[in-house]
C-alpha cells in the first residue's frame, strides 16, 4: 500500500490504518527504537505509542512522507522514553554521549539561531553534500543513534575508522556552519 493510501485511511478514520501502517513500516520502526532503547519491550511500547500518535495527529497533519513522519515520531518517542529511563537511573547514556559528540560542531550562542528550520535546512544541505558512505555513517549515528560498532559492521569498516570518520564529519559540519555565518 502506498503512503498516500495509508494517510487516507487515517483521514477516513479507518480502523485498518494502524494495522496497515504497522504491517508496512513495523520493522523499520523497531529498527529505530531498538537502536535507542535498552530493551525490546521498551521498543515495542514506543512503537505502539507512535501508532497512537499517528492516529491522533493525522488529521489535521497531512505528511508528504508517512515513512519520514513516522520515523520522526518513533525517534522522538524513543528519545523521550530513554530520557525517562536515564533519569530514573541517573546515568548519562547514549543520548548524552551523542549530544557531547555534536557539541563539537555546536554554535557558541544557540540563542542567536532564531530559526530552527533554517538550521535544519543547513544540516540537510551538509548531509546531502557528503559522499554516500559518509552520509550513511552520519545518518546512522546521529539520526538512528547506532553505536559505532554496529555502523562498522554494517559498513564493513573498523570501529576506529568509523570513529575517525565521525570526528572528521563533525569538524566539517563545524566548518560548514561557520561558512554559513554561525559563530562556532
Amino acid at each position: 500500500m502506498k503512503d498516500n493510501e495509508l494517510i487516507q485511511l487515517f483521514f477516513d478514520r479507518d480502523e485498518h490504518a494502524i494495522s496497515s501502517t504497522a504491517e508496512q513500516y513495523g520493522k523499520y520502526c523497531m529498527y529505530i527504537a531498538d537502536n535507542i532503547l535498552p530493551s525490546r519491550e521498551d521498543s515495542e511500547e514506543c512503537v505502539n505509542d507512535a501508532y497512537v500518535t499517528l492516529w491522533n495527529t493525522i488529521p489535521p497533519h497531512n505528511p508528504e512522507s508517512l515513512k519520514g513522519y513516522l520515523a520522526r515520531v518513533v525517534r522522538n518517542a524513543a528519545l523521550s522514553m530513554l530520557r525517562k529511563i536515564n533519569a530514573k537511573k541517573r546515568g548519562s547514556g547514549v543520548v548524552d554521549e551523542i549530544i557531547d559528540e555534536l557539541s563539537e560542531a555546536e554554535t557558541d550562542t544557540p540563542e542567536s539561531i532564531t530559526d530552527a528550520k533554517m538550521m535544519g535546512e543547513l544540516i540537510n544541505g551538509f548531509v546531502e553534500g557528503l559522499e554516500k558512505q559518509q552520509r550513511i555513517i552520519f545518518v546512522k549515528r546521529y539520526w538512528y543513534l547506532c553505536p559505532s560498532k554496529q555502523i562498522a559492521k554494517e559498513c564493513d569498516m573498523s570501529v576506529a575508522n568509523v570513529n575517525m570518520t565521525l570526528h572528521r564529519l563533525r569538524q566539517q559540519l563545524k566548518n560548514y556552519l561557520e561558512q554559513e555565518g554561525f559563530n562556532v
